[in-house]
């Protein structure tokens, strides 16, 4: 396999660091052929179906495609905006708000965003940082809770990217943060903000994406993650075992997905007794088309087709400035040891408070 060209070589030039900032990804456009290539590149991933690839081949291309991709289209035009896709426009604007929340404490570090199927594409942001030079990398998932499906399938496109690069830059990767005290602390605040707005749910339901029941026998942590994140949070909200509940979208195809799913769960409650539930997606920072159109359109009419009277679909963490700071704090941990302005910032600081320090002491020790 040839290697890509290498940017000129220049001694003496100072190496930066930059943080991408990856997501699932998105089509270009709300169209059928648009979402037929991006369904095409993101179920042609390993990761994300784990069946047989000759036999895999065949069902993608005959049954699912030419199915599947002018519904999904239809769904993708009912959240459109005219800015565009609601996930690449949230992503795009947290990384540009990252990039200056980390100018403001001093860092000299470049932000990036990507996303792992559709554009902009990993491989091209990275060799554009590579041609900045960009020589010391942090890739930060935006899914907090690890899984092979997810988090792995991204870290294997920066991998296939730089198996092409003679110059390999230093790479650092956040693996999760499903329990990191800032990401829980910006969904508290989106929560209770919200009812302080709204009032309370009798319920409120904490949906995460689905995945195959079958990576959780096989040892995928990300059944385990979800369920901690939302221990996690129910602790910070104060609320009690039977004030919420766990379940899982999304699912997709024949095989048993991890339990209970969201859609029956809120006909359940509806049929229940429940007259109002809220919805939270924690395990998305950002809106998109499984939390605009398949929670807040879908979810919210089967909830009320059942008998509930009352749903509530609370937004992801978007731009909130909490999220932001959450961010901030994880870039800061993972970048520890690396010379970024910050530290050399910090150190000058040091060194002119001792300097002040020592100079104050001979003062006293010249008036005594």
């Amino acid at each position: 396999m040839p290697y890509r060209p290498e940017p000129p070589h220049t001694h003496g030039t100072v190496p930066q660091t930059a943080v991408v900032l990856i997501n699932l990804g998105t089509p270009d456009a709300p169209t059928t052929g648009a979402v037929r290539r991006y369904l095409k590149e993101f179920l042609s991933d390993p990761r994300v179906v784990e069946i047989p690839a000759a036999a895999w081949w065949w069902i993608l291309r005959l049954f699912i495609l030419p199915f599947r991709s002018s519904r999904s289209a239809q769904k993708y035009a009912s959240i459109w905006t005219n800015e565009g896709s609601p996930l690449k426009v949230h992503t795009e604007r947290q990384a540009k708000l990252l990039a200056a929340r980390l100018d403001e404490r001093g860092y000299g570090i470049r932000v990036a965003y990507a996303m792992r199927y559709g554009n902009p594409a990993v491989g091209a942001v990275l060799q554009k940082l590579k041609e900045e030079g960009c020589e010391r990398i942090l890739v930060v998932p935006a899914y907090p809770q690890y899984s092979g499906g997810t988090t792995a399938s991204l870290f294997d496109a920066v991998f296939r990217h730089y198996a092409r690069t003679r110059n390999v830059p230093e790479l650092r990767f956040v693996k999760h943060y499903h329990d990191h005290e800032g990401y829980l602390r910006a969904l508290r605040h989106s929560v209770l903000a919200y009812w302080e707005m709204a009032g309370r749910p009798d319920k409120l339901v904490m949906s995460f994406h689905g995945m195959p029941k079958r990576t959780l026998t096989l040892g995928d942590p990300y059944h385990c993650e979800c369920h901690r994140t939302a221990r996690l949070l129910a602790a910070e909200l104060g609320l009690a075992q039977d004030q919420y509940l766990v379940t899982f979208q999304s699912r997709f195809g024949r095989a048993e997905w991890l339990q209970p799913y969201t859609a029956p769960t809120l006909k359940q409650l509806a049929q229940g007794g429940a007259k109002r539930v809220d919805v939270i997606c924690p395990g998305f920072t950002s809106d998109c088309l499984e939390t605009l159109e398949e929670i807040a359109i879908e979810a919210r009419r089967d909830f009320l087709q059942a008998g509930g009277e009352t749903f509530h679909y609370i937004p992801c963490l978007n731009e909130d400035e909490a999220w932001i700071r959450a961010l901030a704090e994880l870039v800061e941990l993972h970048t520890v040891g690396w010379p970024t302005r910050q530290s050399a910032a910090l150190r000058e600081e040091q060194e002119a408070q001792a300097r002040a320090s020592l100079a104050h002491a001979r003062r006293l020790g010249a008036e005594r």
